[in-house]
Order: structure tokens, then C-alpha cells, then sequence
């Protein structure tokens, strides 16, 4: 009997915060050096630079299992009654991380497989849904710890809500080339294209708020990283709006794009350090209780 208790501790000791942490990281090195070493598009049967269908394939399987694991461990706090910033925040975490990653394996799919224009499509559902959720549940998180930042602390968050806003206006304009092609496009796509331009700006915005109300001390860690993740995904959002708007028959998988998966793997690893901080808290305050 104490052979078995000791092979099911071993098991659990896999799963532990370092360990997820190093995977995560190593996931995202793995995935950056794969864009950096396989991004440059080459010249197809047709003679056009094309990227292989096997690179835009594998930047598809490295987005989706980063925001899998994300979702995971989302939903392991939502289900943990020690988790202090709050169950829902996590519940809402973890379902948006999910539908993400449907949404990419469906873009994947009609982009790789059936070869059409991914956008609009069924998975911007799942994408439209990730932004409300996540941006709920980071609305909820500062409302709960009360934030309050010094005069300086709004000039920077002011100051990035600006810049943030104008590059994301000025990149979601197309230029004449692209507009006169785009005129029968959809009221559907045009609707989309503001949305995301406006979540990305409004999660910018509260980012900044997380990452600099926490800065310092190891309670902060997770979000951070949280806030990091958060400024990965403008970053790879607005690159792909420019990308589609100057860029004539435009394929995923710029360099730039890599920092979806990045936001996938850092959101992992703030919900495996609020997991881990939580769990300690709670057993120092049984400690005190005890003593």
C-alpha cells in the first residue's frame, strides 16, 4: 500500500508550478524559434512567395495547445476554493482561453484545408467571445483589489491609451489598393474589424493598470503576467490588421504572429503562479490558525 501512495505522490509531483512553468516556457521558445526559422515564404509552383502549408499548419498546433493548456489551468483555479482573486475571474479566464483556441483551429481549418478566407467566419464567434470574457474578467479582477494608482501611474496609462488608440486607427485604415478591392465586402467585416480594434485597446488600457498597480512582490507575479500576455496579443492582433489591410493576399504566420501563442503560454503561467500563491496563503493562514 505505501508503494502505491508513494507512485501517486510521484505522479502528482509532475504537475507541479515549476514544472508547468518550464513547459510553458519552453513551448514559447520552441514556438518563436519555429517562426523566426520558417516564416520566410518561398516561391510556389505558380511563382508566387507562398509559406509552406506544413509552417502555417504548425503555428496553427502551436497557438491551440498554448491556449488549451491556458485554459486548463484557468479552470483548475475556477475550481479551487483557495484561489483568492476571485473563481469567476478564473471561470471567465479559462472559458475565453478555450474558445480561442476553437476559433484558431477553425481559421486553421478553412484557411489550410478549404483554402478560403478565413474572415469573417464561424470562428470569429469563438474570438468575439474570448475578448468579452476576458475583458470581464479583468474588469473584475482590478475591481476587487480596489486599485489605486499615483498621478504618475494615470500619465502612463493615459499615454498608452493614446498611442495604443492611434496605431490601432491608423492600422485598421486600408489604403486606396486594398479599399477599392474591399467594396463589397460585408457589413459583418466591417462590424468585426471595429470590435476588435476597440477590445484591443480597452484590454491594453486595463493591462497597463494591472502591471503597474502590481508591480513588485510575488503576489503580483501573476499578473503580470496576465498584463504581459495582454500586451503579446495587441501586438500579434495589430500586426495581423496591418498585415491584411497592406499586405495583397496576405497568409498568417508573420513573424509578429507568434505573440498569440505567447499570450496563450504567459496566461498559462499566471494561472499556474495564482494557483501556487494562493495555495500558500491558504496554508499559512491554517498554520496561524492552528498556532
Amino acid at each position: 500500500m505505501s508503494s502505491i501512495y508513494k507512485k501517486s505522490d510521484g505522479s502528482k509531483s509532475w504537475f507541479n508550478t515549476q514544472n508547468i512553468i518550464l513547459a510553458n516556457i519552453a513551448w514559447g521558445v520552441l514556438a518563436l524559434l519555429y517562426f523566426l526559422l520558417f516564416s520566410a515564404e518561398v516561391p510556389g509552383a505558380d511563382g508566387e512567395l507562398k509559406r509552406a502549408s506544413w509552417y502555417i499548419t504548425g503555428t496553427n498546433i502551436f497557438e491551440a495547445l498554448a491556449y488549451l493548456g491556458a485554459g486548463i489551468l484557468c479552470l483548475r483555479n475556477w475550481r479551487s476554493r483557495q484561489i483568492v482573486s476571485g473563481r469567476n475571474v478564473w471561470l471567465l479566464f479559462g472559458i475565453g482561453m478555450l474558445s480561442y483556441c476553437l476559433g484558431g483551429i477553425i481559421f486553421g481549418y478553412l484557411e489550410i484545408i478549404l483554402k478560403i478566407d478565413p474572415f469573417p467566419s464561424v470562428g470569429d464567434i469563438f474570438f468575439v467571445v474570448t475578448y468579452l470574457l476576458v475583458g470581464i474578467g479583468m474588469v473584475l479582477a482590478v475591481a476587487s483589489r480596489r486599485i489605486n494608482l499615483e498621478g504618475w501611474q494615470w500619465i502612463i496609462v493615459l499615454a498608452i491609451a493614446a498611442f495604443g488608440s492611434a496605431l490601432a486607427w491608423l492600422i485598421s485604415q486600408p489604403d486606396q489598393l486594398s479599399a477599392a478591392g474591399a467594396e463589397g465586402a460585408s457589413q459583418l467585416k466591417d462590424i468585426l474589424n471595429w470590435f476588435y480594434v476597440v477590445s484591443d485597446v480597452l484590454l491594453l488600457i486595463i493591462a497597463t493598470s494591472l502591471l503597474l498597480a502590481f508591480w513588485g512582490g510575488r503576489a503580483s507575479l501573476p499578473w503580470r503576467m496576465i498584463a504581459v500576455a495582454t500586451f503579446s496579443l495587441y501586438i500579434a492582433d495589430i500586426w495581423f490588421k496591418w498585415a491584411e489591410n497592406r499586405v495583397p493576399n496576405y497568409e498568417s504566420g508573420g513573424v509578429l504572429e507568434v505573440g498569440w501563442v505567447l499570450s496563450g503560454v504567459l496566461f498559462g503561467m499566471g494561472a499556474a503562479l495564482e494557483h501556487e500563491t494562493s495555495s500558500n496563503r491558504s496554508r499559512r493562514e491554517r498554520g496561524r490558525k492552528r498556532t
